[in-house]
């Protein structure tokens, strides 16, 4: 997946998700503050994506109803989602990844069906994905918060990835 960079780090009873704001079409830079990361469930959960917008749309639709369907269990609503995502011909063609946490638990899911629940709490996704989870996990034994380790490892992409700028929003909750 292109044009974005999403984070997720949990440490010290919090967890965090953070993106950047750049939308690109090819080699152009059409939008700059796009809000790539959002509250889901009143609130409980928290999502970032990567890839197509209208694509990340309809899933995180998809989700919110998978999430009213079994409140409270986060994990059971996403591996029915990505069931759903594998299974049914029109959700079958959508291309995006996506970061859900709740205060238990965080997930990465995709359209081949992995709902992984990533090792040490740090999960990335999207162009700049590879370079902000390293520099999470460098930063991860750090004294530095959730959101510090997010905010520092997203500038760290967006000088590196061009499908990525600094224009950051993050979004957290507590355990």
């Amino acid at each position: 997946m292109h044009a974005t960079t999403i984070l997720m780090v949990r440490k010290g009873g919090r967890v965090v998700i953070g993106g950047d704001g750049q939308v690109s079409l090819g080699q152009t830079i059409v939008k700059g503050n796009a809000r790539k990361v959002r509250r889901l469930a009143k609130g409980a959960v928290i999502g970032g994506f990567a890839g197509a917008t209208a694509d990340a749309f309809t899933l995180f639709e998809r989700l919110e109803a998978k999430l009213e369907q079994y409140p409270g269990q986060l994990t059971r609503a996403c591996v029915e989602l990505t069931k759903d995502w594998r299974t049914d011909r029109y959700l079958r063609r959508l291309e995006a990844m996506m970061l859900v946490a709740d205060r238990e638990v965080g997930l990465l899911l995709s359209g081949s069906g992995d709902v992984l629940e990533p090792e040490a709490g740090i999960a990335a996704i999207g162009s700049g994905g590879n370079y902000a989870l390293a520099a999470a996990r460098a930063l991860s034994d750090s004294s530095h918060d959730a959101e510090a380790i997010v905010r520092r490892s997203l500038a760290i992409a967006a000088d590196i990835c061009v499908y990525t700028n600094a224009n950051i929003v993050v979004e957290s909750l507590e355990e």
